[in-house]
């Protein structure tokens, strides 16, 4: 029983990388919208924090990636809240902001593919100065005219 009850208490995001429980913090409030008489009483919406900047289970890579596309739903500190109020139901929204945590992780896994740096061809280089001097006739030519009198 405790290897199935630890792989329940994980938040698995592919084959080789899951999240330990420990690391996820969930807290419920009052969500607004539709739900009649019972939206002011029941804690329906979930916010789900994760600490990124201090998680075990992240690679140094894999952890600055995420927070970046993270953008504001990152604090400085590295934590990660994810808002989740879509749902009447509670089980639904916590359901919902650990699938797009999940979702979010499985995006900073994928590292971007190095750019190779490449020459731009002589006839555009030819172009663009040739652009670049046809301007400089063009504003020399706004220049005064000749002496006033």
């Amino acid at each position: 029983m405790g290897r199935a009850a630890s792989m329940q208490s994980m938040l698995r995001i592919n084959a080789k990388l899951s999240i330990p429980e420990a690391e996820l913090d969930e807290k419920f409030i009052l969500a607004s919208g539709p739900g009649g008489q019972g939206v002011n009483t029941t804690a329906s919406a979930v916010q789900l924090r994760f600490d990124a900047a201090r998680s075990t289970a992240l690679t140094g890579d894999v952890r600055r990636r995420l927070l970046d596309l993270a953008g504001n739903q990152a604090s400085a500190a590295g934590i990660i809240l994810i808002d989740a109020r879509r749902h009447r139901s509670q089980a639904l929204n916590r359901r919902d902001a650990r699938e797009r945590l999940a979702a979010l992780i499985r995006r900073a896994l994928v590292a971007p593919r190095p750019r190779r740096r490449t020459q731009a061809p002589q006839a555009a280089r030819r172009r663009r100065l040739e652009r670049k001097r046809q301007r400089s006739r063009t504003k020399n030519l706004r220049g005064p005219v000749g002496p006033e009198e």
